[in-house]
C-alpha cells in the first residue's frame, strides 16, 4: 500500500527557516515569564503630584515605602530596595524619575 518514497536532502542554507521548522507560538515568551529586569525607575512621573506618583508606583510595587523629600535636600546614601523617593521641585511636582534606593 504504502509506497517507498524517498526524501531528498535539503537545498536550503543552515540557519533558514523552512516548512519543516515549527514555529514558536505568540505566547512562548509569557509562559515561561519575562527575561525583562523588574522595573526599578519610573521616569513617565515626572511633573505629578506626589499623591499621582505614590499611586502609581504602589500599583506596580505595592510593598515599597514612598518617602517624599523636597529638592535638595540632604538624604541618607544608603540603597534600601524597599523604598522609592519622589523629590519634588518648589512647586510640590515630582521634579526627578522615582527610582529604587
Amino acid at each position: 500500500m504504502a509506497e517507498n518514497q524517498r526524501i531528498e536532502p535539503s537545498q536550503e542554507q543552515p540557519g533558514e527557516l523552512s516548512d519543516s521548522t515549527p514555529a514558536l507560538p505568540r505566547t512562548y515568551g509569557s509562559l515561561l515569564g519575562s527575561n525583562t529586569a523588574p522595573k526599578m525607575e519610573w521616569p513617565e512621573l515626572v511633573g505629578l503630584t506626589p499623591e499621582e506618583a505614590e499611586k502609581k508606583i504602589k500599583e506596580e510595587k505595592p510593598r515599597v515605602q514612598i518617602q517624599v523629600v523636597a529638592a535638595n535636600s540632604f538624604v541618607t546614601m544608603d540603597f534600601n530596595q524597599g523604598r522609592v523617593r519622589l523629590y519634588l521641585d518648589p512647586s510640590g511636582k515630582v521634579q526627578r524619575p522615582p527610582r529604587i534606593g
